[in-house]
């Protein structure tokens, strides 16, 4: 049996569950916000029944995470992310389109300028930096993912998987779950080092994948934490390393 991404990152939660695993910043709103592996399990296992309980959501279900494409290095997009891997389904991020429309679409803050289609379920993300939903009610065919996770039990019982089946699609690459637990020893983003040791690394917000496996595949694996920042101001990146005691990508 493959080892599953969600397995290590309650590993991760048992053996330093207390120590940052994610900090969030935003340049351009001034949001900072910090996650310990323990938070982060919570709202990923939070997250997890919502998608079984209340989306009914099977095994090898498909998950368009647009949001990964609008706010890749979020903390929402992270726990979005892994909640799906652990309840056995497939995020799909900017791939062609399948014949059949995916089985959820997860939208941002943006969501009334996205088309919508016929999914089964849209849920839209306010990524308010205070973790509230959204200002106004949302139409009855979308559901506003902060207010409807809330209620979630905290535990969430994972299922037996296979660990080959597809987990990530994208344009330029299909993903097993194998693969997302050896994205530690990825040699195209970390260089030459075979095994990257537990580390604090600044991780500037790029695209989909590279930040997801930067910003939370490659520090629950070595038992470091990511400083994922966005935004406009770039040369401020050696003194958030500083302050947050980070080391700056090479």
């Amino acid at each position: 049996m493959t080892r599953l991404i969600a397995e290590q990152l309650r590993r991760r939660a048992r053996t330093s569950g207390a120590d940052p695993l994610v900090t969030y910043y935003d340049l351009d709103s001034g949001e900072r916000t910090e996650l310990s592996a323990t938070s982060f399990l919570n709202w990923v296992d939070k997250t997890s029944n919502l998608f079984v309980d209340e989306l009914l959501l099977d095994p090898g279900a498909v998950v368009d995470l647009e949001l990964a494409r609008t706010a890749p290095g979020h903390w929402v997009t992270l726990v979005i992310a892994m909640a799906a891997w652990q309840v056995g389904a497939t995020v799909s991020v900017g791939a062609t389109r399948p014949a059949e429309e995916p089985d959820l679409l997860v939208l941002g803050p943006d969501w009334a300028d996205h088309e919508r289609g016929s999914a089964d379920n849209v849920l839209a993300c306010s990524l308010h930096p205070l973790g509230l939903g959204f200002n106004q009610p949302l139409p009855s065919d979308v559901m506003d993912f902060t207010l409807e996770v809330r209620g979630q039990s905290d535990l969430h019982s994972p299922g037996a998987r296979s660990g080959t089946e597809p987990v990530w699609v994208d344009a330029s690459r299909q993903l097993s779950q194998a693969d997302l637990v050896s994205a530690d020893r990825d040699q195209e983003a970390l260089g030459s080092s075979p095994q990257p040791r537990a580390a604090r690394r600044v991780v500037p917000v790029s695209e989909p994948w590279p930040t997801i496996r930067d910003g939370l595949l490659v520090p629950v694996l070595t038992g470091g934490s990511a400083v994922l920042v966005t935004g406009q101001d770039q040369a401020r990146l050696p003194h958030i390393a500083e302050t947050e005691r980070a080391e700056l990508p090479d």
